[in-house]
């Protein structure tokens, strides 16, 4: 096999291309970056074809694609429009992870399964209908409890109509039923949290969903994983930097906590791509990839 450059080209659905997915990438060892911005749907035909037929079919584990963008939903019909543009062998690897999305999620679930096994266990995730709550809804509800499936798994939101659709797209996904939860209040959150054994804050940086006295009047174990790596905390009482800190009865995770394995997972994901030219990491993928990485 030619000894080619790694090129990696990163789209963004946004106005500029992430700065940090760029320095990840530099950091993970390839080439050359080639970045492209407020990159729309019409437009990955001729980018694909560009990183397809510029190199001989026996070269094409040399060029590789990532996806990222703080708005997931149209970075991921940037990712379905790729995969349009493939045909036979003639395609190239690519990495998708709009706003860390997927590598956020596989870190906070393999953190959560550190601790303890989640199958029959009671799991809330408040900021569940967001894009890293419902990866981590998803994850936990298909692959990584598949064989011993949690007892429930509440997604909160501050609408409860929002919750029951989501959970209702997430149980066609993955088979299994989640329990929709209303978290609009301080009251309403503690219900949806009340005998939970694991909790995980997914909401939007800079919001506290749970308030003081949760974790300091917890009477039996739990483990509480908050993503919020901008003050204040997304869980009253968890530290950014907690790594597996016991505070009470709670052993507790920060945003930076999970952050190192989230660096880890993406980092080697971008490295995986250049393996060979048929790779596709998403949700299941990059959580998979993640469980290899901590063996």
């Amino acid at each position: 096999m030619s000894q080619k450059s790694k090129i990696l080209i990163q789209f963004d659905s946004d106005r500029h291309a992430s700065v940090f997915d760029s320095v990840v990438a530099i950091d993970s060892g390839i080439d050359h970056l080639l970045t492209h911005a407020n990159v729309k749907p019409e437009d990955i035909e001729s980018l694909v074809h560009g990183a397809m037929f510029t190199r001989g079919p026996k070269d094409l584990c040399h060029t590789a694609l990532f996806f990222g963008g703080n708005n997931v939903a149209a970075t991921e019909e940037l990712v379905r429009a790729t995969k349009k543009c493939f045909f036979g062998n003639l395609r190239v690897s690519l990495l998708s992870d709009p706003n860390g999305s997927n590598t956020t999620a596989a870190a906070a679930v393999l953190c959560a399964q550190n601790e303890t096994d989640l199958g029959g266990k009671n799991i809330t995730i408040l900021g569940g209908t967001g894009p890293v709550g419902q990866r981590i809804a998803r994850l936990i509800g298909g692959v990584a409890s598949a064989a011993n499936p949690p007892a429930s798994i509440r997604l909160g939101s501050r609408s409860l109509k929002k919750s029951e659709g989501v959970c209702d797209s997430l149980a066609e996904l993955t088979g299994y039923k989640f329990s929709p939860s209303e978290t609009s209040s301080d009251e309403l959150t503690r219900e949806s949290v009340q005998n939970a054994d694991v909790v995980f804050a997914a909401g939007a940086a800079g919001i506290e969903l749970m308030t003081e006295g949760w974790i300091s009047n917890a009477s039996t174990p739990a483990v509480a994983i908050d993503l919020n790596a901008v003050p204040p905390a997304g869980i009253f009482g968890v530290s950014v930097t907690d790594q597996g800190e016991k505070r009470n009865n709670t052993v507790c995770y920060g945003a930076i906590g999970v952050g190192g394995l989230k660096m880890k997972i993406h980092k080697q994901a971008i490295k995986n791509l250049f393996h060979t030219n048929d790779l596709t990491l998403e949700t299941e993928e990059t959580y998979r990839l993640g469980v290899e990485l901590i063996k």
